[in-house]
């Protein structure tokens, strides 16, 4: 078993990330496996140095430790790039020249007054931009999009295993409900080159990650993640989809939330064995 850990460098590790962090660390453990740290750093314009050095240190103060080197996301831009190439030669991807208020006015436009679908990517995306020209070298600088319809075309029975909430299962992934309930997702933002899907996908792929573990907030996204592991040949983990820390309120807890960060409990004289008490590992 191979697990990992990938936090983005944009705010500090609050209660939420320690218990994701300990879980996936725990089974890998248990199971004599290994554990292994990603930082999720392809977007520059929020990612700080400061939050990187304090991600390593509030892990190390929990007791976790990771195997071989940390892969940076940032260090892998070649990757993806190779991978978008691949995609657009196979006619797969389409320029998107559509803002967000172009998205939400096209999408609102057959029922005037009626808050438009959403999908796990956001507002279902319309099609504006479909017939685009696919033509030629794949375009720099510009939102490259999935045509979900063409991928999922000749597509088998796909599905992913789910061992969350205590459940063994096979979880379908149906090709007509990617369509028209997820719809067409960005796979590289005009602004750096990837996205988050794109790049996690080859990224627990070039990492041998076996298991991935993270939380229930992610459960439909993983839909969209087994569609391009099918597409671009790579192997599919099994997913442990995981119960949400959330404040007194109900609410999932976000970096914003300082008060719930580890740096804080830290500072008030909580221990480790502190934190896995109060995320329920204890």
């Amino acid at each position: 078993m191979i697990t990992r850990f990938a936090p983005s460098p944009t705010g500090p590790l609050h209660l939420g990330h320690a218990f994701s962090a300990l879980l996936a660390h725990d089974m890998a453990r248990r199971a004599g496996g290994g554990f292994l740290l990603r930082i999720e750093d392809i977007d520059q314009s929020r990612a700080r140095p400061e939050w990187e050095s304090r991600i390593y240190d509030d892990l190390t103060w929990l007791g976790l430790t990771w195997d071989g080197p940390v892969m940076r996301q940032s260090d892998r831009t070649g990757a993806y790039a190779a991978a978008l190439d691949d995609l657009w030669a196979r006619g797969l991807l389409y320029p998107c020249h559509c803002n967000r208020r172009d998205i939400l006015a096209a999408a609102s436009a057959p029922q005037e007054g009626i808050e438009p679908a959403s999908g796990p990517d956001g507002i279902i995306y319309p099609g504006t931009c479909r017939t685009c020209d696919r033509t030629g070298t794949r375009p720099q600088k510009t939102a490259l999009r999935l045509d979900m319809a063409r991928a999922m075309q000749d597509a088998p029975d796909l599905g992913f295993s789910e061992t969350g909430t205590g459940q063994n299962h096979r979880i379908a992934v149906p090709r007509d409900a990617m369509i028209s309930e997820t719809g067409d997702v960005v796979l590289a933002r005009r602004d750096m080159g990837t996205s988050y899907h794109l790049s996690v996908v080859l990224d627990d792929a070039a990492q041998g990650v076996t298991h991935v573990v993270r939380g229930m907030d992610l459960f439909e996204t993983t839909k969209i993640h087994i569609v391009l592991q099918y597409v671009m040949g790579l192997p599919s983990p099994t997913y442990h989809h995981h119960r949400l820390i959330r404040d007194e309120t109900g609410k999932r807890l976000a970096k914003r939330c300082d008060a719930r960060a580890i740096s804080t409990y830290r500072s008030e004289g909580a221990t480790p064995a502190d934190i896995r008490r109060m995320v329920g590992l204890g």
